[in-house]
């Protein structure tokens, strides 16, 4: 299957302030985006992906001069590949908040009292439904009103999910994969031992470290380990490092590296604590804590969902994922099919955890490319799309 070559990153900057659902507003703020494919007379074949926790809006193809820069669904996004730009009109959006160029912490605070500081810890708490509205303006300005469907994994999901509840009538599929509609007391706990790794970094200064010159490297770096064992399986994990010790035999050291898998995590931690911001961890994570769409419904999701009635859904889900696992997405397949909604649900037996949305699994590939053909099928039946749909 080709690769889609050189993509080129694209923003939109938004003078309107955009509402929070915690009461605060966004001010004078700019979203980057890419888009892949091409977006066909009708305006019809579009589809939204939504990004996961330290994703960004570069989804698939390569940024030019960087050999290694793939985007982080490329093995399922492309030409022939099970979302196929050559039917599908892409869309990759940044979501505020984040540290890949839309706005978010480390940019200029327009509060005048901040004296041309960057929001540090002062940018505004943002949620699930706060990113959607975000991601409705840009698609509006983009001159589509109804999207073909919004795809998502992992918080990508519950993006996905939110889309059908806060503008039913912008698209027709939700594809939310390895998802669920709320996170468990464990998996708060997790987000939260990760944020006091981060609180408590001496280099933190608050959230307000930039001024200082210096980054909690080393609460990021506990942060990714916690959160990098929760997306691998233990037979992942088991297959891949087992007892290994790194040197063959013990040093009998308590601080030095002995066995591989700790290798391994410093690895990932030190390489996280290069690229991701300590503030856009702490909102990211508050925004999977949040998430609950029942919670306005007294806990009913089947209540939640029956605004969705008439849209189609696609969920996946992986056996040995512990983080979301199956039986999360079976609930939100029971408020589905209580609401008699059109569902398909694949439970895919993968040995490799939270982290399988994001491999090449043949038998995930091939819903998803099947799921992704009925929907090329159904956009050459959708009526002309008119521009200038405003959110």
């Amino acid at each position: 299957m080709a690769s889609l070559g050189v993509v080129t990153p694209q923003q939109m900057h938004f003078e309107q302030p955009l509402p929070l659902q915690s009461g605060a507003q966004l001010a004078d703020y700019t979203l980057v985006y890419e888009t892949y494919g091409t977006l066909n007379a009708a305006r019809s074949n579009a589809v939204l992906v939504c990004h996961a926790l330290n994703a960004s809006h570069h989804v698939a193809g390569l940024h030019a001069g960087e050999p290694k820069s793939e985007g982080w669904w490329d093995n399922m996004i492309g030409p022939g590949k099970p979302l196929d730009t050559d039917k599908f009109f892409v869309i990759g959006i940044n979501n505020p908040g984040s540290c890949f160029g839309s706005t978010g912490p480390m940019h200029t605070d327009p509060n005048p009292a901040k004296n041309g500081q960057p929001y540090g810890a002062d940018f505004p708490v943002v949620t699930v439904e706060d990113w959607v509205d975000a991601q409705a303006r840009l698609i509006a300005n983009l001159g589509i009103t109804q999207l073909a469907a919004v795809l998502g994994g992992s918080l990508g999901g519950m993006q996905a999910l939110a889309w059908t509840l806060r503008y039913p009538e912008r698209l027709r599929h939700c594809v939310a994969v390895a998802t669920a509609p709320n996170l468990s007391a464990q998996n708060i706990a997790f987000n939260e031992v990760a944020r006091r790794a981060i609180v408590t970094d001496p280099d933190f200064h608050g959230g307000h470290f930039y001024a200082r010159g210096v980054v909690p490297k080393r609460g990021l770096r506990v942060a990714r380990m916690i959160g990098h064992i929760t997306y691998l399986s233990d037979d992942s994990m088991e297959a891949k490092f087992g007892r290994e010790l790194r040197n063959g035999a013990p040093s009998y050291s308590t601080q030095d590296i002995e066995f591989q898998i700790e290798s391994y995590l410093r690895h990932q931690g030190d390489k996280f604590s290069d690229y991701f911001d300590a503030n856009t961890y702490l909102l990211i994570t508050r925004a999977l804590d949040y998430f609950d769409p029942a919670r306005t419904h007294a806990g009913d999701l089947t209540r939640a969902f029956a605004v969705a009635r008439e849209k189609k859904f696609l969920l996946v889900s992986f056996t040995t994922d512990w983080r979301f696992s199956p039986a999360r997405s079976r609930e939100i397949v029971k408020a589905l099919v209580d609401n008699r909604v059109d569902l398909s649900y694949a439970e895919i037996a993968a040995p490799h955890g939270h982290d399988a949305f994001l491999l090449e699994d043949p038998r995930y590939h091939g819903v998803m490319r099947a799921y992704f053909e009925r929907i090329a099928a159904e956009t050459a039946n959708v009526p002309l799309q008119v521009k200038g749909f405003a959110a």
